[in-house]
């Protein structure tokens, strides 16, 4: 990246990549609409298979616009290269991640607010998801789609970005370009991806490489798929109440473990 592009050519691809997303989605919905013709199309959509095609749709259409948008390819082009993680800070930026993503989540819950928005229409398709069906939702929400996001965002988004503006605007802008492709009628699951997303962006700029930031996103939706299905979901009040602290304490104690590892201050 000895020339990094300009600011708004980084914005213009994300909105290509809306696009291409756009139009990836409609394919996969139509290729599963050929399979089950007889399922109304209303159904499909507010089904696994439907929640898993739009998946799909959505990280061919990132790897589709990335394809156009680096030619030639180039995995260092991406920060998809080992950083100075080792093993063990990678456990650490792990456990912050599903600290971080289990407070979020008890603090929705005790708010009144868990039932609300896309995140329970995810986990009303994944309950009680078995073989097969678990199979596939791990495959593609657990590492493909999380694998995706990260190589665009945190890969392709952030460094170029910070280039030009710095390290914190750069997480902060890609962080709101992350959030805003997970709307929704509530504004919870845009608010749980924003938070998200900034604890990756400051996993990826801190360690200097995407690779981290996708460990980091396949184990929280590898967990979150296998928890939702097998009905490991916590809804006491005073559990979660208890486990927004305890997650809470263990996500600061994280944050503050990787910034004593990492060997020096990454460059912006």
């Amino acid at each position: 990246m000895d020339r990094p592009p300009r600011a708004w050519h980084v914005f213009a691809v994300f909105l290509a990549a809306i696009a291409s997303i756009l139009a990836t989605t409609w394919l996969a919905f139509g290729v599963l609409a050929s399979w089950d013709p007889d399922v109304p199309h209303e159904v499909l959509l507010r089904s696994l298979s439907g929640m898993l095609a739009a998946s799909l749709g959505a990280s061919a259409g990132f790897l589709l616009t990335l394809a156009v948008a680096l030619r030639p390819f180039d995995p260092a082009a991406l920060r998809l290269t080992p950083g100075w993680e080792t093993g063990g800070t990678l456990a650490v930026a792990v456990a912050g991640l599903l600290a971080l993503g289990q407070a979020l989540d008890s603090a929705t819950f005790l708010a009144g607010l868990g039932d609300r928005g896309a995140m329970a229409e995810i986990r009303r398709l994944l309950e009680g998801a078995a073989g097969p069906e678990l199979f596939a939702a791990v495959v593609v929400i657990g590492v493909i789609a999380p694998a995706v996001e990260e190589t665009f965002f945190r890969g392709f988004m952030q460094p170029r970005l910070a280039a030009h503006w710095g390290a914190r605007p750069a997480v902060l802008a890609t962080s709101a370009c992350f959030a805003a492709l997970h709307v929704d009628t509530s504004g919870i699951h845009v608010a749980l991806a924003l938070a998200l997303s900034v604890y990756l962006g400051f996993v990826a700029h801190l360690t200097g490489s995407t690779l981290p930031a996708i460990v980091c996103h396949i184990v929280n939706n590898t967990v979150f798929t296998l928890q939702t299905a097998l009905g490991w979901t916590v809804t006491g009040r005073s559990l979660n109440a208890a486990l927004a602290a305890a997650c809470a304490v263990v996500f600061v104690g994280c944050v503050a473990r990787l910034r004593r590892a990492a060997p020096e201050a990454p460059p912006a």
